[in-house]
């Protein structure tokens, strides 16, 4: 058996899962991209991967996840090996395992095509809209897989089914939507219903939390993480932050481009010259 993720956290949150029940046991394999955000153009050519691989170099710079280029990871081999493991062992199966968010949804779209010769051996578990009980004992509906208890998979797990040939045939034309529409930003609408936005989408919620006060541009990274509702990845928000710099309607005191702890900001408007970035002095 092999269980797929698109979180880090959830590998070892999966591991522990199948710990808990025998019937579980297999590797659990993780889908690293984040097909809900950046480009898709052409990811079935060399030329277009590396063009996405060289959008997410560009965020990563003075990040702690610093990307070599190139790139330092690639699903597409992931996905070889899957794909030739369930040559090999006609029995094996996979279980895809998706919590409600744009970030499962699309990486799901992304990787089923790419399945259909195997229908019937792989199984989909879609956890939307369903209860759970928190360790307080209360009932919560998650929209990610680490927020549930690794008890709490144990019912979950009877609700795999198998992937339709229906959806191995409808699911590529969604995929196919957003590789036209190629936009920089995607939400979750419901069900499994992917919209398109503006690369400008998540400012507001950053501009939230930036006041008239200097304040380190890593809280308000981790501020606005902690409280948005449509969550994206740290890598995003802090790329937005900088283009809002950019834009003028952020203030920066400090080494912009050095690393993320390297400098402070506020609101524009406060009559001070803005910072040059270390890289330009």
């Amino acid at each position: 058996m092999i269980h797929i993720v698109f979180n880090q956290v959830e590998v070892e949150l999966m591991q522990e899962v199948t710990a808990l029940d025998p019937s579980l046991q297999g590797s659990v394999i993780q889908i690293r991209d984040d097909f809900a955000v950046g480009p898709l153009a052409a990811l079935d050519t060399a030329e277009g991967w590396q063009e996405r691989l060289n959008w997410w170099q560009t965020l990563s710079e003075g990040s702690p996840y610093q990307m070599e280029a190139g790139g330092d990871f690639d699903d597409r081999k992931t996905v070889a090996a899957i794909k030739a493991q369930l040559t090999a062992d006609p029995e094996e199966v996979v279980w895809i395992w998706m919590g409600q968010n744009q970030h499962d949804v699309t990486g799901y779209y992304w990787l089923v095509p790419q399945l259909k010769e195997f229908q019937g051996r792989i199984m989909v578990l879609y956890l939307n809209n369903l209860p759970f009980i928190n360790e307080k004992g209360q009932i919560f509906y998650p929209s990610w897989l680490w927020e549930i208890r690794p008890s709490e998979f144990l019912k979950a797990r009877k609700l795999a089914r198998p992937v339709t040939l229906s959806e191995f045939e409808i699911d590529p034309d969604e995929w196919n939507k957003l590789v036209q529409e190629n936009a920089v930003v995607r939400i979750l609408e419901g069900g499994k219903k992917i919209a398109g936005r503006d690369v400008s989408f998540y400012d507001e919620e950053i501009l939230k939390n930036i006041t008239g006060e200097w304040q380190k541009a890593t809280r308000v990274l981790s501020n606005t993480l902690n409280r948005m509702k449509i969550k994206t990845g740290d890598l995003f928000i802090m790329w937005r932050l900088k283009e809002l710099i950019q834009a003028g309607k952020v203030s920066a005191e400090g080494a912009v481009d050095k690393d993320w702890k390297s400098f402070d900001v506020r609101l524009a408007g406060r009559n001070e010259p803005q910072e040059v970035p270390e890289a330009e002095l």
